[in-house]
């Protein structure tokens, strides 16, 4: 088992779902095979106009032949692992490139930073996923959310650094806990949504400086949903409560829609944004997927 780097274009012609799958040539097979068990750092080229840079982690699971193309592999994602970087990271920094492996005997960056699936070492691996999930300013949390805690006087983070197995640990420990990845995916979305409502477009800040919205999945963790920003939207806790419960969802196409088994429809028509569409990011892979909104319409809105 390794860490890698697998490089995904938002606009690939592979068969890509990064949360899911990641399909690949045969000439990488024995590379993508060193990873299964392991995490993977997703990469897209600095070609890529307004590239993410280094953007999310994964855990591999298993690879299989592709049932659907002959000579093609698929990377198949452990459930629940796909994490997206709160802060996306750039292939050079002011130090010079964050992936040191990249780097030949010389100094310089060698082929291997055009390979599609590439090792990574331990330090490299920890070097990005350090800078992906820095809460330098920590989203403040809403009150009444699950797992938000106090410190305790006495017991701040001022410890003797850890050694580098240690920092691994930990850094795994982290990418799989349920609290920390609600409070980066809470910062992700808000981020994305500017902290609007998506569906009120009420933008609320309160007097302590935290955001009156919330990070809600499209497709719940509990029904297998992902931790990627496509499978976020911002709501207000009232949108929030609604959404849940089914009264409102939202067409492919964005648009809002109340249940004909609301027993108000109008008041509810007068929470809505003017528009009537749900108000989303401008980026195109930062907005719901239709396949976590098709999910939302069979399984949890009321028709």
């Amino acid at each position: 088992m390794g860490f890698g780097v697998f490089i995904h274009r938002s606009d690939s012609i592979y068969d890509d779902s990064p949360a899911e799958q990641y399909q690949f040539p045969g000439q990488y097979l024995g590379r993508v095979q060193a990873c299964v068990g392991d995490w993977i750092v997703y990469y897209e080229p600095r070609k890529v106009a307004a590239t993410r840079g280094y953007f999310a982690v994964a855990k591999v699971e298993r690879v299989i032949a592709d049932p659907k193309a002959p000579g093609m592999y698929l990377a198949l994602i452990e459930h629940g692992s796909y994490l997206d970087f709160i802060n996306p990271v750039p292939f050079s920094g002011p130090d010079g490139v964050i992936e040191r492996g990249v780097l030949n005997e010389e100094g310089r960056i060698s082929g291997r930073a055009q390979a599609a699936v590439r090792p990574m070492s331990s330090a490299d691996f920890n070097r990005i996923v350090s800078i992906g999930i820095d809460e330098h300013e920590p989203e403040l949390p809403r009150l009444d959310e699950p797992g938000v805690t106090h410190a305790v006087d006495g017991f701040a983070d001022e410890a003797q650094a850890p050694f580098m197995f240690e920092q691994e640990r930990d850094r795994v420990m982290q990418l799989s806990s349920r609290i920390v990845r609600n409070r980066l995916f809470r910062r992700l979305v808000l981020h994305a949504y500017d902290k609007r409502c998506a569906i009120t477009g009420l933008k609320l800040i309160n007097g302590g400086g935290r955001a009156e919205v919330d990070a809600a999945h499209i497709r719940p963790v509990e029904a297998s949903g992902p931790d990627i920003l496509s499978n976020g939207i911002a709501l207000s806790g009232t949108a929030h409560w609604m959404f849940d419960r089914g009264l409102i969802g939202l067409s492919d196409d964005l648009d809002i829609l109340i249940s004909r088994q609301a027993n108000d429809p109008d008041s509810i028509q007068g929470l809505l944004n003017r528009t009537g569409k749900a108000i989303v990011p401008s980026r195109v892979f930062e907005r719901p997927h239709p396949q976590f909104l098709r999910w939302h319409r069979e399984n949890r809105f009321k028709q």
